[in-house]
């Protein structure tokens, strides 16, 4: 059998997981599934083993018996991200705004940094949405800021605040959308660099500061390492890490294709 052109399999893989979700969720068994969408055993196995492309027709008898609705089985991430869209992940200090706008700049699209859209979008900063809100208002209006950011620009350098990688749904879309890059650097570093930007904050009357940055980086790492490309920029020059950051880009890029 022809294997389906890359993209299409990964929508396929996609659609399957969904599906198989939905159907276990309802606690059928693949047999009462198929016949309640009026399809065949076969069809659905096929569809599951992500096999077959189904017509609209048959996915929406299949979300009408598993008390779906359609567009949660056709809510399928992009099967690649735009490859001039790119979004730049890293705790403070990481070089998110310097590179992002070094490499906007030679990418010639916009850059954006989320926060700042975020905090548009409140009326307010992003220490009185916390304030006023907490954190669950905030990363609601991280991912719509993230929603209407998508939406707007099918290419440009995006800097996301260090804590989206917290809230496993945002990361998701994310990923599914953007070409991800991981910028880090040593605790040291960071804390050098947020020093020298004029914020003391993170360590005014703080003794454990450095032991909590070091902590908040551990805890968030797993996230971080969610990117499709790494780039440590410890004791490096922006000029330097831009050039890295545009081969290790361009090296992604060709291994996907």
């Amino acid at each position: 059998m022809k294997r389906p052109p890359r993209a299409l399999a990964q929508t396929l893989a996609a659609l399957s997981r969904k599906v198989r979700a939905a159907r276990k969720h309802a606690g059928f068994t693949l047999e009462e599934a198929a016949r309640r969408a009026g399809l065949s055993r076969r069809f659905l196995v096929e569809i599951e083993a992500a096999r077959t492309n189904p017509s609209i027709g048959k996915l929406a008898a299949l979300a009408q018996a598993l008390g779906v609705p359609l567009r949660e089985l056709c809510d399928l991430p992009m099967a690649t991200a735009p490859p001039q869209r790119i979004a730049l992940l890293g705790l403070r200090g990481a070089g998110k705004s310097t590179l992002g706008r070094m490499l906007a700049a030679r990418l010639e699209v916009a850059f954006t940094e989320l926060d700042a859209r975020i905090a548009e979008r409140a009326g307010m900063g992003v220490a009185e949405i916390f304030e006023l809100h907490g954190p669950e208002g905030y990363r609601r209006l991280e991912r719509e800021a993230l929603e209407d950011w998508l939406a707007h620009h099918g290419s440009g350098v995006l800097a996301v605040p260090g804590g989206l990688v917290s809230e496993p749904a945002t990361l998701d879309r994310l990923c599914q959308t953007c070409r991800t890059v991981w910028l880090k650097a040593s605790p040291q570093e960071h804390w050098q660099r947020v020093a020298a930007q004029g914020d003391l904050r993170p360590m005014r009357n703080d003794p454990n500061a450095m032991l909590r940055l070091q902590s908040l980086l551990e805890a968030r790492e797993p996230g971080y390492r969610r990117a499709t490309v790494h780039l440590d920029t410890s004791g490096r020059s922006p000029e330097a890490s831009l050039e890295q950051l545009v081969g290790l880009l361009e090296a992604a890029g060709s291994a996907a294709s």
